[in-house]
């Protein structure tokens, strides 16, 4: 079958795969709509760990149930479904201390298109289907049901990582698409001001939209003094890192206030080597400011709750949809998009009709 895989560091391309066989527990799936990720590009062309030869990419996708296993229960030929990017082995052990999200190993829950054949195929398998899947309520487009599958998900880990009080102060370091959705999850969390940082006029409009009360810019000078100046000096109750460099991480540490503030980091920070702490700002070690390294939430259940945000009018995360692309094909002209990013990008979709 057709597949777009990593064929090695720095290069990818089409490869004739082996179809996928299916399990007791899964699902058979060919993709309706899918979207490349940052972590695509990450998996591309910025290194990280080793891949297994011809890897299959992807792992944000919408599909249509071909084949179920003789053991699935809840989900038949034909159901549109959503495929959430976060697909842990909810039968690991780990799963019952409350690790869902490195169960077995360090990114176990992360596994398609990275240590799993991912969903840039004609076919593509889940191994558990009633744990991961959902089906797609009435009334939702492919564009809304596509962005929970990992924007959504991932940003609104970020605001729920954040520990945020009603009435709070967050910053939002970063808002490509997930940085808007942590600044769509922060409001809905109750923050009443919400600080979001960056610069493209795209992101910055739809950053208002979702609920940002300033929009800061790197351009306009050192951003924590931007948020020391427009907190009196206190600093902010949370910053979600959706963005940036290494540096970023040091910047939040800097603007968090001291006894009560909380960074929640979402960002995926490439190579290796350490990131910086700040000796000062960080009270030499005693400043009593919280750290949470997040991955996103994943499975069936995630999902449900994240559609029905969708279905009841709270959260519009098709207005993250800014180009559109029409078959297969099209997934490497949706990479190459991402890994430039436009001024007018925030994410591509990729529809498949097959016929």
């Amino acid at each position: 079958m057709k597949a777009f895989v990593l064929i090695e560091p720095g290069k990818a391309g089409w490869y004739d795969a082996p179809e996928p066989t299916v399990t007791p527990y899964g699902a058979i799936l060919r993709p309706i709509a899918v979207t490349p990720c940052s972590s695509d590009v990450h998996t591309v062309y910025g290194g990280g760990s080793r891949k297994a030869p011809n890897l299959i990419l992807g792992h944000e996708c919408v599909a249509e149930v071909l084949e179920t296993g003789e053991l699935v229960c809840d989900f038949a030929p034909g159901d549109l479904v959503v495929v959430p990017a976060i697909t842990p082995d909810w039968r690991a052990l780990g799963i019952q201390e409350g690790n869902f999200k490195h169960a077995s190993a360090p990114f176990s829950g992360h596994q398609l298109g990275r240590s799993v054949p991912g969903v840039f195929a004609e076919k593509f398998l889940i191994p558990d289907a009633d744990t991961t899947l959902a089906k797609i309520p009435e009334g939702i487009t492919l564009e809304q049901a596509l962005m929970c599958v990992d924007v959504v998900t991932t940003g609104f880990t970020g605001a729920e990582s954040a520990d945020i009080k009603i009435g709070d102060t967050l910053v939002v370091l970063g808002i490509g698409p997930i940085g808007l959705m942590a600044v769509e999850g922060a409001r809905h969390l109750g923050a009443a001001r919400i600080l979001a940082v960056g610069s493209r006029p795209v992101c910055v409009k739809l950053a208002r939209e979702f609920g940002a009360t300033e929009v800061l810019s790197y351009k306009d000078g050192n951003v924590t003094d931007q948020v020391m100046e427009r907190t009196g000096g206190l600093g902010a109750d949370g910053v979600i890192i959706c963005g940036g460099g290494d540096e970023v991480f040091a910047q939040a540490v800097d603007m968090a206030r001291y006894g009560i503030g909380t960074i929640s980091n979402v960002n995926y920070y490439g190579g290796t080597g350490s990131l910086p702490f700040p000796k000062f700002s960080g009270g030499r070690g005693m400043a009593g400011k919280t750290i949470h390294t997040e991955l996103a939430k994943g499975g069936r259940v995630r999902m449900e709750r994240l559609l029905k945000m969708v279905q009841y009018g709270r959260i519009n995360p098709e207005k993250l949809v800014t180009h559109c692309l029409y078959g297969l094909d099209q997934v490497e002209t949706a990479l190459q998009l991402m890994k430039e990013k436009p001024e007018d990008l925030i994410k591509v979709m990729v529809r498949i009709d097959w016929k």
